[in-house]
């Protein structure tokens, strides 16, 4: 096993250090979600946190480290004995985004369970993390249903696992990290709740601080035992001044005038509930402790919510997070401050610093020093190093498309956003678990049985003692209980619900420039995106106007990307509508390679003209309109579930967007008819599309 990076020879990265620090001090404090762009030493950072823990005393043995004095009277390999216990590290346990769930929480013999009556289990991941460090690299992109899992378990201090009415608990007592880049997709605001503290992290630009990054990088892979003798002084100090500030965490005091500060802190950033005043009051006395002290003061309270609300006021994707510290600074001046007391004393090298800060306000009270460099705002990882900063973020203006054969209208503003209709996929699909459209998946309502195909994870019951009950006298079946072998065993199917990917082509061309009618357009594609969101869905943006189309932003999970590029979406010129739909025939092409079971709603904003071809190629004559109908046909060819969002508006109406959902084979719905409290719209799903079809169909051949 390699060399684990040192934690005290991270570059800067001053609130993230102090975050893992605080909880390494106080568990209790809730845990760290670390937010950040691609190599900012998220990983790195966490990975040399388990260095600086104390070490465990667990009962040999025991499967999950209980303590010797103080034993899990509940835990599955108890009862134990009184006794010496053994010394060992704190473990560091990774819980990969694609594990399951009998993987996180453990997994219970059903087959012994039924045969006879044993509560045989294997513990998983949040056994092995008791009492140690749990780390979830790339959280966001976690399936809701295990950060479900972890979050209660990491609430309660213990988990439990049923099958079947036979259950097992055990004590699960972690300090919780995890990372994640927004550009991939943002938590739910109720999960980010459960997060004790979140950190912003970024790249330092500053030439000077990067050289110290890859300087500190080279040395670390050319000898790492080395580099690691290097700051092994550093490390011991630190790890010295944790178990010196838990030992006196429990005398810290939160005076009232702390607590009245917490409380106005939470009640002026209108956060919802009460977990960040109980998160606020921990992380102010984890920080005291941190800096020696054995009472509270303001700046301890500022840190606090620095590190605790941030978070916390996000109510939608499309709420920038952060906080306000000048309105901070005037909510606890309008409190008096205690009378201080005096200052420790120094208690090594930590105390003095290197101009990072220290503590909130340079009282000893921060993270570990820097030396043999500047200090930085950046830090060393491996994937950082060796590349060059990446300027293309999804939010970075995009050039227009070329030719657009009229002057530019600035963009205008969204209107606000509703509630919408749910629109989903006809069929069922086997995507990933989400809240769009019907699936068979892991978790929901059981619709039958079947064979397992390797382990068995959710026992259909019924199922199984009908397969066993043919075959109780061939086995001998003496007693009341069922001779159960492993052939009998069924697994149950489920039906739930799936995110789908979900492709906007909106119309940016002349025609929509109006700006009230852009404005209420772009409101409604805002409505759908947060209902994207909230359904987890993939998002992607196609945009359409001048002589082209272009993708303006690819499928991603990140929904307020998409939004901020609808934001500055520029209008004018001709109506391509022909390019905007080969383009997404293009586009869903490529992620069914990718991703083949997630099922696309293709979400086409239009008010259905089409005055310029944008496309090469077609036959000699052909008109645009001749050639976005044949474009729509072979999307509805290809069995791509479509809805039409009509945008036209004014007293005479051409019903063109009614042709081109008759083409997709798709139910067209008005701006108003959209809204989830609207009578207006009468097609409330695609799956009534082919009727739809049928009728149009079948006034065409009346009329001719």
């Amino acid at each position: 096993m390699s060399t684990p990076y040192p934690f005290t020879a991270v570059v800067g990265q001053t609130d993230l250090r102090l975050a893992l620090l605080l909880n390494a001090v106080s568990p209790a404090v809730g845990g760290v979600l670390v937010r950040g762009e691609k190599g900012t030493a998220k990983s790195t950072a966490v990975r040399a946190l388990s260095a600086l823990l104390p070490q465990v005393d667990v009962v040999p043995g025991c499967r999950f480290s209980c303590a010797p004095g103080a034993p899990d009277p509940a835990c599955p390999d108890g009862p134990h004995e009184p006794g010496a216990g053994a010394a060992r590290p704190a473990r560091m346990v990774e819980l990969p985004v694609g594990a399951s769930e009998d993987r996180l929480v453990g997994a219970l013999d059903i087959e012994r369970a039924l045969a006879e009556g044993v509560k045989a289990f294997e513990p998983g991941l949040l056994a092995d993390a008791h009492r140690g460090i749990l780390y979830v690299d790339e959280v966001n992109l976690l399936h809701d249903h295990l950060i479900d899992l972890l979050l209660d378990a990491a609430a309660m201090g213990a988990s439990y696992v049923e099958r079947e009415g036979v259950s097992v608990r055990h004590a699960a007592r972690f300090l919780l990290v995890g990372t994640m880049n927004p550009e991939e997709g943002e938590l739910r605001p109720q999960l980010l709740d459960r997060f004790g503290l979140t950190v912003e992290v970024a790249a330092s630009r500053e030439p000077a601080q990067r050289v110290e990054v890859v300087r500190r990088r080279l040395a670390y892979e050319d000898d790492s035992e080395a580099f690691a003798i290097r700051w092994a002084d550093e490390e011991h100090e630190v790890r010295a001044r944790v178990v010196a500030a838990r030992a006196l965490l429990p005398q810290v005091s939160l005076g009232d005038t702390a607590l009245l500060q917490i409380a106005a802190a939470c009640a002026g950033f209108e956060v919802d509930g009460m977990r960040a005043d109980i998160v606020m009051a921990r992380t102010a006395t984890a920080l005291a402790a941190w800096a020696g002290r054995t009472s509270v003061r303001k700046e301890d309270v500022r840190q606090a919510a620095l590190l605790a609300l941030p978070h916390r006021r996000r109510r939608n994707p499309f709420d920038a997070p952060g906080l306000d510290e000048e309105m901070l600074d005037r909510i606890l001046d309008g409190f008096p401050d205690e009378e201080p007391e005096p200052d420790p004393e120094p208690q090594g090298p930590d105390d003095g610093g290197d101009g990072d800060g220290g503590g909130p306000d340079g009282d000893g009270g921060g993270v570990p020093p820097q030396h043999d460099g500047p200090p930085a705002q950046d830090a060393d990882f491996p994937e950082a190093a060796p590349d060059a900063p990446d300027t293309s973020r999804e939010d970075a203006p995009q050039p227009s498309p070329q030719g657009s054969g009229a002057a530019e209208q600035a963009p205008v503003a969204a209107a606000e956003p509703f509630r919408t209709k749910v629109l989903s996929v006809p069929g069922l699909g086997e995507g990933a678990a989400g809240r769009r459209s019907r699936a068979r998946t892991a978790h929901g309502r059981t619709t039958g049985s079947q064979r397992p195909r390797g382990h068995l994870t959710k026992l259909h019951l019924a199922a199984t003692v009908h397969a066993a009950a043919p075959h109780q006298k061939a086995r001998g079946r003496a007693g009341r209980g069922l001779v159960i072998r492993k052939d009998d065993l069924r697994q149950a199917t489920r039906e739930g619900r799936e995110g789908n990917l979900v492709l906007f082509v909106v119309d940016a061309s002349g025609s929509m420039a109006a700006r009230q009618r852009m404005s209420a357009v772009k409101g409604a594609v805002m409505s759908l995106l947060l209902d994207a969101y909230q359904r987890r869905d993939k998002v992607g943006l196609i945009t359409f106007r001048g002589s082209g189309a272009e993708l303006a932003l690819p499928p991603t999970s990140s929904v307020d990307a998409a939004a901020a590029r609808l934001e500055r979406l520029p209008t004018g010129g001709r109506t391509p509508l022909a390019a905007g739909l080969l383009k997404a025939h293009e586009v869903l092409r490529v992620e069914r390679l990718r991703d083949p079971s997630r099922r696309p709603l293709l979400v086409v904003v239009t008010d259905g003209r089409a005055t310029s071809a944008g496309v090469p190629g077609g036959r000699p004559g052909d008109t645009p309109r001749e050639l976005s109908g044949r474009s729509a046909r072979l999307l509805a060819s290809e069995g791509i579930a479509s809805v039409v969002v009509d945008c036209e508006s004014g007293p005479v109406r051409l019903g063109l967007a009614g042709v081109l959902a008759a083409d997709l084979g798709a139910p067209a719905v008005t701006l108003d008819g959209l809204r989830a409290d609207s009578l207006a719209g009468l097609v409330k799903n695609v799956r009534t599309a082919v009727t739809h079809t049928a009728s149009l169909d079948s006034t065409s051949r009346r009329a001719a």
